[in-house]
C-alpha cells in the first residue's frame, strides 16, 4: 500500500465483515462468541488472535489504532474513551509510588491537575521545567525520574518543545518519553520519528473535527501498550465502537480539513498581527513566533490554532467575545466552526494566578481555534467584535 497519510486514512478498512461492504460496518455489540471452549481459552490466553469484549477490543477500535499507528508511524495503540483518559493511561500504567515525572510547564489544565491534584495522593510526583532554557532539565532529573511528559505546541500557549532535544535528553537519562500531540495531529508532527516512545491524543479534537464524540489515543513502543492495555482492560476507560468508527471515518478528510485550518490560521494570524487592537498575536508559522524555526522543522504546517492578546484586559476581551457573532464560544476545539475560548477563567481556570502568569495565560488572551469556514468570514468577525467592544 501507498505510504501517504491520505491514501492509508483511506484505504485501511481491517473492520470489514464478509458481507462486501464498501464502507466499514458498525460493531455495536459488548461481546464476541467462539466456535469452541479451546478457542474461548486460547484467545483469553493470548495464543490466538480474536475479540472477546469491546472494553478489550472491537473490530472498529482495532481499525482507528491501525490508522493512527500507521500515520503516526507506531508500533501499536490504544484507544480509550476521552483524551484525558489516554493522557492519564499513559502515565498510571507504568508509573508506581515514588516515581517522579518530569513535564514541560505549558500543559493542559486538566494534566496539571493531574500531576498537582491527583498523582501525588498516590506517592507520585512531578516537577516543572522551562522550555526556555534546556540547560536547566539536567539539574531537574532525580534518581526516581521515570518520565518525561511534554505538549507541543502546547495549550494554549503554543510554545514549541524541541523534539529532537526531548529524544535525545529521555535516551540519555533512560526515562519513557511521552508527548501530547492533540494540537498538531499526526498529519503535521509525528513525535515518534524524533525519539518519543509514547503520543498520546485527544481524538475529540481535531481528528473527529466536527465537535460530535469523544476518543483518545495511545500509540507507542508494542512493549509499553501491553502494558497499558492490561492498566486500561482492568480498570475500564474503554471507547465505544460507535464512536470509534466516527473517528476512523474523519481520519479520511483529516488531511484536507488540516490543510484548510491551517492556511486560513496563518491567513489570520498575519492579518491580526498588525491590527491596532491586538497587542500579540501567537502562532507558530509566524515569523514573530519565538520558535518559529523550530516549529518549521519539526511541524509541516503551523496548525488550527492561534491565541489573540487583546489590549484592554479582563473587561475588553468579555465585550469583545459577547460581541462575536458567528463564532462559537465554547471550550472545545479542533471542531469546523471557529471557537473562542478565554482560558484563564474557563480551561485553565482552576490554576492559581501565579501559574497561568508562568505559562503566559493572561486575562486578556483568547484562543481561537480556526474552523472550515470562509477565513474572510472569520475575519470579518472578530474585526467587527473588536471594533464595537471599544465602544
Amino acid at each position: 500500500m501507498s505510504q501517504h497519510f491520505e491514501t492509508q486514512a483511506i484505504r485501511i478498512n481491517s473492520s470489514k465483515s464478509n458481507q462486501k461492504e464498501h464502507s466499514s460496518p458498525i460493531y455495536l455489540t459488548s461481546s464476541f462468541t467462539f466456535d469452541s471452549a479451546e478457542e474461548a481459552r486460547a484467545t483469553f490466553a493470548d495464543e490466538i488472535p480474536g475479540n472477546i469484549y469491546s472494553r478489550y477490543a472491537n473490530p472498529n477500535t482495532s481499525e482507528l489504532i491501525e490508522k493512527v499507528c500507521a500515520a503516526e508511524g507506531t508500533e501499536d495503540g490504544i484507544a480509550t474513551a476521552s483524551g484525558m483518559a489516554a493522557m492519564f493511561a499513559s502515565m498510571a500504567s507504568l508509573l508506581q509510588q515514588g516515581d517522579h515525572i518530569l513535564a514541560s510547564r505549558s500543559l493542559f489544565g486538566s494534566t496539571h491537575q493531574l500531576l498537582t491534584r491527583i498523582f501525588p495522593k498516590w506517592g507520585i510526583s512531578s516537577t516543572y521545567g522551562d522550555i526556555s532554557d534546556y540547560t536547566n532539565w539536567d539539574q531537574l532529573v532525580q534518581p526516581n525520574t521515570k518520565m518525561l511528559f511534554l505538549e507541543t505546541p502546547s495549550n494554549p500557549g503554543l510554545e514549541i518543545i524541541d523534539l529532537e532535544w526531548a529524544g535525545k535528553f529521555a535516551a540519555a537519562y533512560n526515562l519513557i518519553l511521552v508527548v501530547d500531540n492533540c494540537f498538531a495531529t499526526p498529519y503535521l508532527q509525528q513525535p515518534a520519528k524524533w525519539g518519543a516512545h509514547l503520543v498520546a491524543h485527544s481524538a475529540t479534537k481535531f481528528m473527529d473535527g466536527q465537535g460530535r464524540v469523544l476518543g483518545g489515543l495511545i500509540l507507542g513502543k508494542k512493549e509499553l501498550i501491553k502494558e497499558i492495555q492490561f492498566f486500561t482492560r482492568h480498570t475500564g476507560p474503554a471507547i465505544s465502537p460507535f464512536n470509534s468508527w466516527i473517528l476512523s471515518k474523519s481520519l479520511e478528510t483529516l488531511a484536507v480539513r488540516m490543510d484548510r485550518h491551517c492556511s486560513s490560521a496563518l491567513k489570520i494570524a498575519e492579518y491580526f498581527e498588525e491590527h491596532p487592537e491586538i497587542e500579540r498575536v501567537n502562532y507558530p508559522f509566524l515569523k514573530s513566533h519565538p520558535q518559529y524555526h523550530l516549529a518549521k522543522k519539526q511541524m509541516s504546517q503551523g496548525g488550527g490554532i492561534l491565541t489573540l492578546q487583546l489590549k484592554g484586559g479582563l473587561d475588553r476581551v468579555q465585550k469583545f467575545i459577547d460581541h462575536l457573532e458567528m463564532i462559537s464560544i465554547t471550550a472545545n476545539l479542533g471542531d469546523s466552526r471557529t471557537i473562542i475560548t478565554h482560558p484563564a477563567s474557563t480551561t485553565h481556570s482552576k490554576l492559581s494566578e501565579e501559574e497561568r502568569l508562568r505559562v503566559g495565560i493572561t486575562d486578556g488572551l483568547v484562543r481561537v481555534s480556526v474552523g472550515l469556514e470562509h477565513p474572510e468570514d472569520i475575519l470579518g468577525d472578530i474585526d467587527k467584535a473588536l471594533d464595537q467592544s471599544k465602544k
